[in-house]
């Protein structure tokens, strides 16, 4: 794959020269600081709304550590996953709309390598992003509860990267396809919603990606979840959708859409 690193570098350098450094990440940064908040403040704002109804009795338990890392997974799979969604949607489609793409693919860079690298930066940045907001949630946790389990927790977040990198290679496809950013971003929100359906079903949650949906929280809680079904299909198809946006890409080039708007 010709230039491979060379593109790897720019993509790494647009990302420290741009908006992309800070949203996701600052986004993922929140999230690890106000999810053991919250935990730890969810019963007193329960009790303040129903303090004026005595006729209403709601009994929470006390918060613990397991509370603030389930607020951090499932922030992560709403908000986290829908922001991803937004700012990958114009991979591919911005570089088109913007000439980029021609420019680039006119030098000795293989269409692979263009797609790859892509890829690849937008997962690297991710996964530091979602390494120091761990470490931050684990922080907080640490300072407000006396019990931090560390294993269920870096499970949990080893499972929503594997979340993270099929809805990247997703929204790469997405992207391929769609030259309009809003558009592909519309797509990525349809294919959200269907994992989030499938991940109720049985047979999907098996043996499917969408099986990690409820993994992911449920390896905290030590609920029983099938994980090797869900986390080989969610590997194969995360290289499967990767090898469908190169052939897709290749031949657009081919067919002479490369550009177009």
């Amino acid at each position: 794959m010709n230039g491979f690193l060379a593109f790897l570098s720019k993509e790494l350098l647009e990302i420290r020269r741009t908006w992309r450094l800070w949203v996701l990440p600052g986004i993922l940064l929140v999230i690890g600081l106000s999810s053991p908040v919250l935990a730890a403040i969810t019963p007193r704002l329960v009790e303040s709304m129903t303090a004026g109804q005595p006729d209403v009795i709601i009994q929470i338990p006390d918060p613990v550590a397991i509370d603030a890392y389930l607020q951090f997974v499932q922030q992560l799979m709403q908000i986290a996953l829908l922001a991803l969604i937004i700012v990958t949607a114009a991979m591919v489609s911005g570089e088109r709309r913007s000439g980029t793409a021609v420019l680039v693919l006119t030098k000795p860079v293989s269409r692979p390598a263009f797609l790859l690298a892509k890829f690849i930066a937008q997962m690297l940045l991710i996964a530091v992003a979602l390494v120091l907001a761990a470490l931050v949630c684990w922080l907080v946790t640490y300072l407000i509860f006396d019990e931090v389990p560390v294993l269920v927790f870096v499970q949990s977040t080893l499972i929503f990267m594997l979340i993270a990198a099929f809805f990247v290679a997703v929204m790469l496809v997405c992207s391929t396809l769609v030259n309009s950013q809003a558009g592909a971003a519309g797509l990525g929100l349809v294919v959200y919603l269907i994992f989030t359906i499938l991940s109720s079903w049985g047979p999907t949650r098996e043996f499917s990606p969408a099986g990690l949906y409820s993994a992911v929280g449920n390896v905290i809680t030590g609920a029983e979840t099938p994980i090797l079904g869900p986390l080989v299909a969610s590997l194969l198809a995360t290289a499967a959708l990767v090898a469908l946006a190169i052939l897709i890409f290749t031949r657009q080039e081919q067919s002479g859409r490369m550009g177009t708007g």
